[in-house]
């Protein structure tokens, strides 16, 4: 009996040094190199959705459920990108095996091949895509699959010393965007995609703010985006940065181009600091680290960060030089 297709995936091909969508016996160019897997991943979501219109079944392909979900709810999303990505990962196991086959037993052994985190992540899209085939004109299915996730990690409590920021400073002089985004994020506490995103139009180096959201874009409920108040050491850099950019839209570009996922470089720039562990956001977590332990008042390092003061008190307060000061001397 054939094996089955596992369905479209990404291929990299070492002749031409591009991402490329295998599917079955055809090769569909994306355009991206070898850097690019981030835009390559997107452009494998899009294909997927465009393919072919699945039919109504009560027990479906799981490639299938994906591509509705990809199609119809994933654009509308603020994390489509990443959803995209998720996607992508599900169906290099997935993508032959039916809805039917969703168990403890297989999440288990999809997980064992993915980091912890990483599988919880994409399960979490599997569920979703599944819930929606059923509840929508696609289903219902006749069975009820059963899911199982690995368990989130505890919070990291790593921060950065400034030693320890001098030196990945240093190692990542070789690359320019990330080198800005270490800046920014130890000077604002801003998240990582915020920074990768953020467009010269954003910041007004007269007035010293930098609005953490494009114009028009909408404010997510969880993670809050508040403007910003520039420092002085931040502002000289910023002001630099923009003198030698001219034109250039992004603040953190490479070669005048968006970056929206450096994994690549950043695990060159953490080897060759020797910070083993140590995530793009670490340079929050440092941010709200040094500020609690200078004894910024929390009400006030919440509003910069865009954090609830209840989430930067649990997690951060064991820093402030005051911490149970009163309670240890009664």
């Amino acid at each position: 009996m054939p094996r089955r297709a596992k369905g479209p995936r990404l291929y990299f091909d070492p002749k031409r040094k591009q991402w490329a969508i295998r599917d079955g016996a055809h090769f569909i160019r994306t355009g991206c190199g070898e850097r690019d897997s981030a835009a390559a991943e997107k452009y494998l979501a899009q294909y997927i959705a465009h393919k072919h219109k699945p039919e109504a079944s009560g027990a479906p392909m799981i490639a299938d459920m994906l591509a509705v979900y990809g199609d119809e709810v994933a654009p509308g999303m603020k994390s489509a990108r990443l959803i995209g990505y998720n996607i992508s990962n599900l169906l290099k196991w997935w993508g032959d095996k039916t809805a039917a086959q969703i168990t403890m037993r297989t999440c288990k052994e999809f997980a064992a091949t993915r980091p912890p985190q990483a599988a919880a992540a994409d399960l979490k899209i599997l569920k979703a895509a599944t819930a929606y085939w059923h509840k929508s004109e696609y289903g219902p299915l006749n069975f009820q699959p059963v899911f199982w996730r690995p368990k989130a990690n505890p919070p990291k409590d790593r921060s950065l010393t400034i030693r320890e920021a001098a030196r990945l400073l240093k190692a990542a002089k070789p690359y320019l965007h990330l080198r800005r985004m270490i800046l920014l994020g130890l000077h604002t506490g801003s998240r990582p995609g915020v920074i990768l995103a953020l467009r010269w139009d954003q910041i007004d180096l007269k007035a010293g703010v930098m609005r953490r959201l494009q114009s028009g874009a909408l404010q997510d409920a969880k993670k809050r985006a508040p403007p910003v108040r520039l420092g002085r050491k931040i502002l000289g850099h910023l002001r630099r940065w923009k003198r030698l950019d001219g034109d250039i839209p992004f603040v953190c570009h490479f070669e005048g181009r968006a970056v929206e996922d450096p994994h690549g470089a950043w695990r060159k720039v953490i080897k060759a600091a020797g910070l083993p562990g140590v995530t793009r956001h670490t340079l929050r977590h440092t941010r709200a680290t040094w500020m609690a332990q200078r004894g910024v008042p929390l009400f006030e390092a919440a509003g910069f960060l865009g954090m609830t003061t209840k989430t930067l008190e649990s997690v951060y307060a064991h820093h402030h030089p005051d911490w149970q000061d009163r309670a240890a001397n009664i």
